[in-house]
């Protein structure tokens, strides 16, 4: 399943982020707020329960957050971005980081580095990375979460193409995909088009 937030402030965020001219600082000012707005809809499904509050004027039960805890795990290194914003949100979520890079010549993933929160599998979890382009990293990312024992994954990215969409879907039917934008399709380097560049090299002003 794929959600697209189609709210007019994540539009007009990812619109000046795809621009060219956009600078670095300005890029990843944008990043950090797209990634925040994505989370509210991310996370529009999480377990409330009643609890007894007492205001200035009374008492009374008002929802509070409940259930399983959570995890934000990024996929380096584009991936931080997200889960440095979104921790302002959940600041008792506990933070992972999966290594992965993108073989230039197979466009296959690479593992290089694996950190995960001891307790991840009684943990909901949000994995973050701005891009699903082949969708080959992403997989193999849920596969090294569900292998920790996570059963409770969503994917959070910036830009889809739906070559990497499929390859989600074909591998992991039950992870939802929550995105700023589903793009037209990948390039012959694989390059999300439109898109917006190599986000990594974006936010962080690398070549």
């Amino acid at each position: 399943m794929v959600t697209v937030v189609t709210h007019p402030l994540v539009q007009h965020k990812l619109s000046v982020m795809r621009d060219v001219h956009t600078g670095v600082k300005e890029f990843r000012e944008l990043a950090s707020e797209v990634s925040l707005l994505l989370a509210y809809e991310a996370m529009r499904d999480l377990e409330v329960t009643q609890e007894e509050v007492t205001t200035p004027i009374t008492t009374a039960e008002f929802p509070m957050l409940s259930g399983k805890k959570l995890a934000l795990v990024a996929i380096l290194r584009a991936g931080l971005i997200m889960t440095d914003s979104i921790v302002q949100l959940v600041p008792a979520a506990k933070v992972g980081h999966i290594g992965l890079y993108r073989d230039p010549e197979t466009l296959g993933p690479v593992a290089y580095y694996n950190k995960l929160p001891t307790d991840i599998a009684e943990r909901r979890v949000f994995l973050t990375d701005p891009m699903l382009a082949t969708g080959g990293s992403a997989s193999a990312a849920i596969a090294s979460l569900k292998a920790a024992g996570a059963t409770s994954i969503k994917l959070m990215c910036i830009l889809a193409a739906p070559e990497g969409v499929a390859v989600i879907e074909r591998d992991h039917p039950d992870v939802e995909i929550v995105v700023a934008a589903l793009d037209s399709h990948l390039n012959d380097h694989g390059y999300i088009v439109p898109g917006l560049g190599d986000a990594g090299d974006r936010i962080y002003g690398t070549k």
